[in-house]
């Protein structure tokens, strides 16, 4: 991977580190509120995993959607 491609998954990481600390979201607000701040759906997934890999969040699986929050 590019040192451009990991500056782009950490900018939106912290894009998205910054908008769960207002509250939980589904996957599809992570998908609109990124891609309103320039990210495609599939860096929204990238920021997913950097923030899963650091141990900054939790995912949860409901019944038919997935939420993500931060880990406390």
């Amino acid at each position: 991977m590019t040192e451009y491609m990991n500056f782009k998954i950490g900018e939106a990481a912290g894009a998205l580190y910054h908008r769960l600390e207002e509250g939980e979201c589904s996957l599809n607000q992570i998908k609109n509120y990124l891609s309103s701040n320039g990210f495609d759906s599939q860096m929204a997934l990238m920021a997913i995993g950097w923030l899963a890999r650091e141990d900054k969040i939790v995912l949860n699986r409901g019944s038919n959607r997935w939420s993500v929050r931060l880990n406390e």
